[in-house]
């Protein structure tokens, strides 16, 4: 085997499916939908048939955008999956402001119960919507491969 294909073989394209937890799908949109981080689903180097795909901050790993492999050149690049990208039909987030108005005679503790409420069914609505395939970029092309939602 030459050394191209032996990297060739080492490469994202061999991924067949991805695993990903149904909570760490819930939680990386919730906080790219809540704050200014972008947080996705991360599969690293090596790569096999199957991955398992993490819950991962992008700004966190130092290495500043999608698809940088922040190491040697030879080495893989982890692959970072949207969670927009896993959820079908993705559920507006329930609002504060949304939420209060639905209730404008309650008390505050009231109305945080509701939202927290609100917020609960609509990580379970994400849960339930996670789909069974995703685009997934490799070598500047793009192709489909199952999701095993896990939980």
């Amino acid at each position: 085997m030459t050394e191209e294909s032996a990297d060739d073989a080492a490469g994202p394209d061999r991924i067949r499916s991805i695993a990903v937890h149904r909570e760490d799908v819930a939680n990386a949109l919730e906080a790219t939908l809540r704050s200014d981080r972008e947080v996705v689903l991360r599969a690293t180097p090596p790569f096999s048939g199957r991955m398992r795909a993490r819950l991962h901050a992008l700004d966190a790993g130092g290495n500043g955008g999608h698809n940088g492999n922040g190491g040697s050149d030879d080495a893989p690049a982890p692959l970072y999956i949207d969670p927009r990208d896993l959820v079908a039909d993705v559920p507006p987030y329930p609002e504060v402001d949304d939420t209060a108005a639905g209730l404008p005679d309650a008390d505050l503790e009231t109305r945080r119960e509701r939202h927290a409420e609100s917020v609960e069914a609509w990580r379970e609505t994400v849960r339930e919507r996670v789909g069974s395939t995703v685009e997934i970029e490799v070598d500047g092309g793009v192709r489909s491969v199952d999701v095993n939602a896990l939980g």
